[in-house]
């Protein structure tokens, strides 16, 4: 197994040491994320080139497909190697390309997990994220799901997604949490708050739609200086961000993720970081 991916460092999540720099496997679905991916045979290259690459966390979810994108990723990397973690979501629902939609019912989270345990041919899954909160569910009876599915050994770890501070803390205040994952980049700094809040906390912060840089003229700047391409100059300026973060960029090519990969090796100067702030 190459070790490009850690050329960021290590970081322990949910038990398990992995490279700084993962792997979100959504892009690998049909169009709208419904689906089979249209070239299935490329899509298991581009999982087991990610594992070649050093890349120890690769996330899914029920949603996606919705299920096929688990059994895609069962069908190219199980049995799984050690040292890869596996992290899925449950608590979003799917009613055609494109429309998603909340349910974080206790019953639904249990029969999702069930249904993930089954495409992924595992006993127990490591990571298990909920998708959103759902605003037609008091958010304690989602997490009280979760827990009781970690007590009868179905999950491993429980992780967040799509929250807030006041929701980590809430949360917090049920169990512990390993992760958390919300939509962050160089261009949307919006969970800035939740960033910090992971900090003090020593939790994992999973930042999707990592590669947006928007408008963000001095990315392509910088880019056009080092000779790359400005998505790794964004991949770079989040590893430098903060050493709980762990981008999960995703891409359906080889060449994209090999890209991506090469990422966390670059290394911006104190100036660079000072024009990206």
């Amino acid at each position: 197994m190459s070790a490009a991916a850690d050329a960021a460092g290590r970081r322990t999540i949910a038990g398990v040491e992995v490279a700084r720099l993962g792997y979100g496997a959504m892009h690998l679905t049909g169009a709208g994320v419904w689906g089979p991916p249209a070239d299935r045979v490329g899509a298991v290259a581009v999982l087991r080139q990610a594992v070649h690459l050093g890349v120890g966390l690769i996330d899914t979810a029920d949603a996606y497909g919705p299920g096929a994108n688990e059994e895609v990723i069962a069908d190219a990397l199980y049995p799984y190697p050690p040292g890869l973690l596996v992290a899925t979501k449950g608590g979003l629902v799917r009613s055609g390309p494109g429309q998603w939609s909340s349910d974080a019912s206790p019953a639904h989270l249990r029969a999702a997990c069930d249904a993930s345990l089954a495409r992924l041919r595992v006993d127990t899954i490591d990571l298990y994220q909920l998708h959103a909160p759902d605003p037609a569910v008091p958010f304690d009876e989602s997490m009280g799901a979760l827990v009781e599915l970690r007590a009868a050994g179905k999950i491993r770890h429980i992780g967040l997604s799509n929250v807030s501070v006041a929701q980590l803390r809430a949360a917090l205040a049920l169990t512990p949490i390993a992760s958390v994952q919300n939509q962050y980049s160089l261009y949307a700094r919006g969970a800035d708050d939740v960033v910090r809040a992971c900090e003090a906390e020593g939790i994992a912060f999973l930042p999707y739609r990592p590669l947006d840089v928007g408008r963000f003229s001095a990315a392509n700047r910088i880019a056009r200086k080092l000779g790359v391409d400005a998505r790794q100059v964004a991949l770079a300026w989040l590893l430098a961000r903060s050493p709980v973060i762990l981008p999960i960029p995703g891409t359906g090519s080889v060449r994209h993720l090999e890209q991506n990969v090469a990422a966390a090796g670059l290394q911006l100067s104190v100036d660079q970081l000072a024009k990206l702030a």
